[in-house]
This record gives C-alpha cells, sequence and structure tokens, in this order.
C-alpha cells in the first residue's frame, strides 16, 4: 500500500462522517514483517506470522483489522503496542523509528476482549483505572481521584462505581471500566483488541458508539481488531483484511462494505450480507 504526502482524505466509516488527516500519519507501517523461531534448540526454524505488511493510521482514524483466527491479526496488534519487536521493517510512531519509552509514558493503550484482563478483582475500580497515573506518578491522590471521576463520567458510568470491584458490575459496565483506564493517561493510539465480541448484542452497540463518540472527542488513532465484520462497519474508517500474514485487500469502508474487491474479502462479506 503506498504512502501518501500531505493531506489525506479517509471515506467515512460505514455510518457516515469523514476524517481529515494531516501528513504525519500516527501509525505507519513500512515493510513490517515478524516471524517466530520453532523448533528444538538443535533445529530452530522460523515461522513468519506477519510478511512484510504496509499500513498508516492517522490521527482521529480507525482502521479495522479483520480476518480468520491465525491470520496474524493479534501479533500485528502486538508490534504496535511496543510488546513485541519486528523481525524486519520499520515502525514509525508520530514520524519517529518506535521507542518503548513512548508506551511507558502512557501514549499507547489497549482494550481487550475480557475486561477482567485489565482489571484486578481485588482493587476497587477506582483503583484500577488511577494505576496507570500512579505509575507515571501524576497528580497527588486527589488529583488522581479527580481525574478517575471525570474520565467514568466520559464513558457513561456513575462515580459511585469507582468504589466497587470488578465482579460486582455487569459485563458492559466492566469493559466501560476498562476504556476508562485505557484512555486515562491521554494515550494517542489505542488498539481494540476483539473488545466487544464477549458482549451481548445490545451492550456492543452501547460500547461501539461509545468509542466512536470518545475517538471524536480526544483524536486518538485506533486500530480494532476483529472477526466481527458487522462491529468493525460500524467504527472503522478504513478495513484491512488479514489473511496468512498478509494484507490481501486495504480499502475505505465504505468502498469495501459496497464491493470488497479480492476474492476472500468478498467471501468475509458475503458471511455478514
Amino acid at each position: 500500500m503506498p504512502f501518501c504526502e500531505g493531506r489525506r482524505e479517509h471515506a467515512g466509516r460505514g455510518g457516515g462522517g469523514d476524517v481529515t488527516a494531516m501528513s504525519m500519519p500516527t501509525i505507519q507501517l513500512r515493510g513490517l514483517g515478524v516471524s517466530y523461531r520453532k523448533g528444538p534448540a538443535w533445529q530452530r526454524i522460523r515461522v513468519p506470522a506477519v510478511n512484510r505488511v504496509d499500513l498508516e493510521i492517522a490521527a482521529g482514524e480507525t482502521v479495522g483489522l479483520v480476518g480468520e483466527s491465525g491470520s496474524g491479526k493479534t501479533t500485528l496488534g502486538r508490534v504496535m503496542l511496543g510488546l513485541m519487536p519486528a523481525t524486519t521493517g520499520t515502525f514509525l510512531f508520530e514520524g519517529k523509528p518506535f521507542d518503548p519509552k513512548v508506551r511507558r509514558q502512557g501514549a499507547l493503550a489497549v482494550v481487550f476482549q475480557h475486561p477482567e484482563w485489565a482489571l484486578n478483582p481485588r482493587l476497587r475500580c477506582g483503583a484500577s483505572i488511577a494505576e496507570p497515573l500512579q505509575i507515571q506518578k501524576l497528580g497527588d491522590r486527589g488529583e488522581r481521584q479527580r481525574r478517575v471521576a471525570a474520565m467514568l463520567a466520559k464513558v457513561g458510568l456513575d462515580a459511585e462505581l469507582a468504589g466497587r470491584y470488578p465482579g460486582e458490575l455487569s459485563g458492559g459496565q466492566r469493559q466501560r471500566m476498562a476504556i476508562a483506564r485505557a484512555l486515562i493517561t491521554g494515550p494517542r493510539f489505542i488498539v481494540f483488541d476483539e473488545a466487544v465480541s464477549a458482549l451481548d448484542v445490545s451492550v456492543q452497540s452501547q460500547i461501539l458508539n461509545l468509542i466512536r463518540s470518545l475517538q471524536q472527542q480526544h483524536r486518538f488513532a485506533a486500530l480494532f481488531i476483529s472477526h466481527d465484520l458487522a462491529a468493525t462497519r460500524y467504527v472503522a474508517h478504513r478495513i484491512a483484511v488479514m489473511r496468512g500474514g498478509d494484507f490481501v485487500e486495504v480499502a475505505s469502508a465504505q468502498q469495501f462494505y459496497t464491493r470488497p474487491e479480492h476474492p476472500y474479502s468478498r467471501a468475509l462479506y458475503d458471511s455478514i450480507a
């Protein structure tokens, strides 16, 4: 996929609306590849998981990454979060080679499929949300409590829920708590890894609406990893279809959901049509 210079227009989400991005993408992948070592120590071989892909994501843009299990989606997301190194190629964050300190400074965040992975069951929810601020030594206790209360309001939760444990909340409330924790440091890039697949359909729509609203407010770039094309359609500006570690198609959401070009993309699309 070629990289664009200057201003760039993205077709809007499936639900409508345009995103205009300036020339400096938040995320740039150039020929990025990832392989794993496999086999006994005396006979190691490299098994490719991601094959030299190109991708860029602008501030305020969501790219939906779709494909079957084992296609390399989660591996690519981990690289973009700085959780594992690429084997080949270049990963630029805001125009500079990725530096792990960016992650430690709270510029990157992730929302998982299961909110329990982000919320300590032995901590009250408010303490879990404030933990990233405490780690970075941002504000005193009172300031952190105020920021937690403000963030809970943004994700549609009452401040009194900060005093509850995760097990005392519904699945939708827990996922809102996990999103609040992800946003508390003001990240510029968020990976949503199957973030709604474990929720009831009615709750899914609420969380998808929340993600759209929060992105409009905070202008973070996002990668929405999912096998659910219907959910992806609602939040993504562009769609990247992954199969066997390759991008078989990268297109605007409007183009993809109107006329997908690759046979594999058409098969995925037909599964929800």
